[in-house]
């Protein structure tokens, strides 16, 4: 995923194998998974554990269909950070199937029948995601009442802060309004916003660590900030704050692990740019006119369908021309 693209030699190798960088992934992604645990309970580790299981088995059955070899591609770990993503999206009430459903699909429509690893278009974990999202809307949009609220709540379950402010809105409510129930936090969404600040520190790790490039995760982000800036300068009772929107939902794990997918996304460094930000964009007029909350996963489909455009245009000069 590096800043620059050397099409002549000579090439140094750094060392780093796919293993490698999906084991330093998976780290990136604990702080992100421990706080939804605490906050949505046991559920998020079960669901993590049911989409690796059904990850790797329909690994193995394409790869075995594929006549693939079992040892070198079902241990290169891209399958078990496939899972955890998806994982990570749905509902930790959701049942069992639904992960199998949406696992299967990703793997199956969006990785192997484009050849595999490498060759896919469209971010297999997204793919899943949406797949069962469209397919049991009303399951997947029920979400566990949060560790700090649940505490006199009867029901187990409910909307999401950004689920919540879509469907207050069209009932003609404020946000000055919507975001003094308990909900709510500090600038967003209680307990997301502490959720997104742990993929936000896993996702700047990466970055340090060399694993992704900056330009796209700032792209997303910057996309967001600066469309929702606008829309909440011109009209605060209509349009939620820029930081309700940066750490609400799915956005940072959107930005650092889903959007970031090197072989789905842009990768030249000016088309990363307009490649996150585009997401970033997408994301927003989903959310605010959109039919459902977030809107992270579509838009990283809607610029995975965009990116070889992007790249054409943004393609570096070769050294020597």
């Amino acid at each position: 995923m590096a800043d620059t693209i050397l099409l002549s030699s000579p090439h140094k190798h750094d060392g780093s194998t796919i293993r490698s960088i999906m084991f330093k992934v998976c780290m990136a992604l604990l702080p992100g998974l421990l706080c939804n645990i605490w906050y949505f309970g046991p559920g998020v580790m079960w669901q993590c554990l049911y989409a690796t299981v059904f990850a790797l088995l329909t690994e193995a059955i394409l790869l075995t269909v594929r006549k693939r070899d079992l040892r070198l591609f079902l241990g290169d770990g891209t399958a078990i950070v496939t899972a955890w993503l998806f994982a990570l999206m749905i509902s930790p009430l959701v049942p069992w199937w639904v992960s199998l459903t949406g696992i299967s699909f990703g793997l199956v429509f969006a990785k192997h029948l484009y050849g595999g690893l490498g060759h896919n278009l469209f971010n297999p974990a997204a793919t899943g995601y949406i797949f069962v999202l469209l397919c049991f809307p009303v399951i997947m949009n029920h979400w566990p009442v949060m560790r700090e609220l649940s505490a006199g709540i009867d029901v187990i379950s409910g909307a999401t802060p950004l689920g919540d402010t879509q469907t207050r809105l069209a009932a003609m409510d404020m946000i000055s309004e919507i975001q003094i129930g308990p909900l709510y936090g500090m600038f967003a969404g209680a307990g997301w916003e502490w959720v997104n600040l742990a993929y936000l520190a896993g996702g700047c790790w990466l970055v340090i660590s060399g694993i992704i490039s900056w330009r796209i995760p700032f792209g997303v982000a910057g996309g967001v900030f600066v469309v929702s800036t606008l829309f909440s300068l011109y009209n605060p009772d209509l349009y939620a704050s820029p930081l309700f929107h940066l750490f609400s939902g799915g956005t940072m794990l959107g930005a650092f692990f889903i959007a970031t997918d090197p072989v789905t996304a842009s990768t030249t460094p000016r088309g990363k740019i307009i490649y996150g930000c585009l997401i970033g964009l997408i994301a927003f007029v989903l959310r605010t006119w959109g039919a459902y909350p977030d809107g992270i996963a579509f838009a990283v489909l809607i610029a995975n369908a965009a990116v070889p455009l992007i790249d054409r245009y943004t393609r570096p000069n070769i050294l020597g021309e």
